[in-house]
C-alpha cells in the first residue's frame, strides 16, 4: 500500500474514532457517568492519534476540513439514528454543503495531494 492510502485510511479511522467519542460524550451526561466518559476519552484519544498519523502526507488544512466535515455529517446521522433526534430542513440542507465542501476539496483541489 502505498503512504497516501495509508495516511486516508488512518484519516476514515481518525474520523470514525472521532463519532464513537462523540456519541459516547452524548451518553457521559455531562461527564456525570464514569464509563461512558472514559469510553469517550478513549476514542477521542484515538482519533487525535490517527489524524496525526494521517498528517504524515495529508495536507494539514486538507485533513482537518475532511475529519471535521465528515466527522459532523456522522456525528448528525448517529444523532438521528441511535438518539432519535431531528433535523430539520436547514440543518439537512447545510450538512448537504458540508458533504458537497469535502467532495470539492477532495476532487478539485491540489491541495489535497501530497
Amino acid at each position: 500500500m502505498t503512504p497516501v492510502i495509508v495516511s486516508y485510511g488512518a484519516l476514515a479511522l481518525a474520523i470514525v474514532a472521532e463519532v464513537i467519542g462523540t456519541a459516547f460524550l452524548q451518553k457521559s451526561e455531562q461527564f456525570t457517568r464514569l464509563a461512558p466518559t472514559l469510553v469517550m476519552a478513549v476514542f477521542y484519544a484515538g482519533s487525535f492519534f490517527f489524524l496525526s498519523q494521517a498528517l504524515k502526507m495529508v495536507p494539514l488544512g486538507v485533513a482537518y476540513a475532511i475529519w471535521a466535515g465528515l466527522g459532523i455529517v456522522l456525528t448528525a446521522f448517529v444523532s438521528v439514528l441511535v438518539f432519535r433526534q431531528t433535523l430539520d430542513l436547514p440543518a439537512m440542507i447545510g450538512i448537504g454543503m458540508i458533504v458537497a465542501g469535502v467532495i470539492v476539496v477532495n476532487a478539485f483541489s491540489n491541495s489535497a495531494a501530497h
